[in-house]
């Protein structure tokens, strides 16, 4: 019984709290409707005084506008008329004064073709190219004088007639030369443009003048012993040699792995230090790098220097080229070492600085060793077999 009187005290408890919270909410409702009211209120007087606003406004008087700028428009009305299509592609070359006005036609022909058009379409696609100072040539020009674009690119040629490229002759191959250095893949693609430009047409005479640009060396005498008879045996010969070239070059810049070091066994403690009590007690002598020191037993150091030989080119050029760079052990590479008594000389075979290349000793000895087997006969200016101009390179320098 007592539980079920805490029940019904527990549900008049909720009743009495709902009343009161509804109690509330008319409340707030009733406060929300006399907002409103305010509202609408503020409303209407603002918009009766915006009325009365307007309605005491004076007209006051519209000062005449300035008649639009009129443009000169130097083509006909027929092609002034003529709308532009959707599927015409704007023209991406542009022209000011410095071009070459045909090479600049030819752009256009070319953009053109692609999307097409009719000759107003033409006219108005070309003026579109036009900047600067070729814009205001041609806005200076007579109102409706241009009626179709053959007269428009006479005109334009004419007006630019001193831009124009001299005409290209057939001796104008002869000039183009391999540089010291240049790869045979640059070259080839030089004297390829030059070609495409030149009016020579004779395979011999473009075969012969290809022959006569590119530099001495293995590729110059496969030119020789093939007789390349048209331009694209030329080519085919150039394709495989560069092919051997790059192998080469990567080749060179591979680096051996170094050998691995031989597990010795560790030495006592006693070992040890009795070894570094007796090298405490020797004497001690500074690098003297001008002391002749023997390479070998009995054999002093200036026996074993290579000699020195002049060569057509200089070494960097020589040992850049790929049947000797074949030949040529490249040394290790040190880092920032410094191989050499001196700190600014560079040398190109090391990579790294200390001496310079032509006291090179590595690359001295592999010389040496080339021209006395006659490898590099057709390199020396002297073709006498072992005849070197300088004996000795220069003393302590070298590595």
């Amino acid at each position: 019984m007592a539980q079920m009187m805490e029940i019904m005290h527990a549900l008049q408890a909720n009743v009495e709290a709902s009343h009161v919270e509804q109690a509330k909410m008319h409340e707030d409702l009733v406060a929300s409707q006399a907002r409103n009211e305010e509202l609408s209120k503020v409303t209407e007087e603002l918009c009766q005084a915006l009325h009365e606003q307007r309605g005491r406004t004076i007209v006051e008087e519209v000062a005449p506008s300035s008649p639009p700028r009129v443009f000169p428009m130097p083509f006909a009305q027929a092609i002034t008329d003529t709308p532009i299509p959707a599927s015409v592609v704007p023209v991406k070359a542009s022209f000011t004064d410095a071009e070459d006005p045909e090479a600049h036609l030819t752009t256009f022909h070319t953009q053109m073709m692609l999307s097409g058009g009719s000759d107003a379409v033409y006219c108005k696609m070309f003026m579109s190219t036009l900047q600067g100072t070729a814009l205001e040539w041609f806005v200076s020009l007579p109102t409706g004088h241009i009626t179709n674009f053959q007269q428009f690119s006479k005109l334009f040629v004419n007006q630019y007639i001193v831009n124009k490229a001299p005409p290209r002759v057939s001796y104008d191959l002869f000039d183009v030369r391999q540089y010291q250095g240049e790869s045979l893949r640059d070259y080839l693609n030089r004297f390829g443009a030059q070609m495409v430009r030149s009016p020579a047409k004779d395979e011999e005479m473009l075969v012969y003048a290809f022959k006569k640009g590119v530099l001495l060396g293995p590729f110059c005498e496969a030119l020789i012993r093939g007789h390349p008879a048209t331009f694209v045996e030329v080519r085919r010969l150039a394709v495989a040699h560069i092919a051997d070239e790059s192998e080469v070059v990567e080749k060179r810049g591979s680096v051996a792995p170094a050998r691995p070091r031989a597990h010795t066994r560790i030495q006592p403690q006693r070992v040890l230090e009795t070894a570094a009590a007796k090298k405490d007690q020797r004497t001690r002598h500074p690098y003297d790098p001008k002391k002749n020191k023997g390479r070998g037993p009995g054999r002093p150091r200036e026996f074993n220097r290579p000699s020195r030989y002049k060569f057509i080119m200089g070494l960097v050029d020589l040992i850049a080229i790929p049947n000797i760079a074949a030949r040529l052990k490249a040394p290790e590479k040190v880092g920032d070492k410094v191989l050499g008594p001196k700190p600014n000389a560079w040398c190109e075979f090391h990579q790294s600085f200390g001496h310079t290349l032509d006291s090179c000793l590595a690359l001295g000895y592999q010389l040496d060793d080339l021209v006395k087997s006659g490898f590099l006969n057709d390199y020396l200016l002297d073709k006498r077999m072992g005849q070197a101009s300088s004996s000795q390179p220069a003393s302590g320098e070298g590595q």
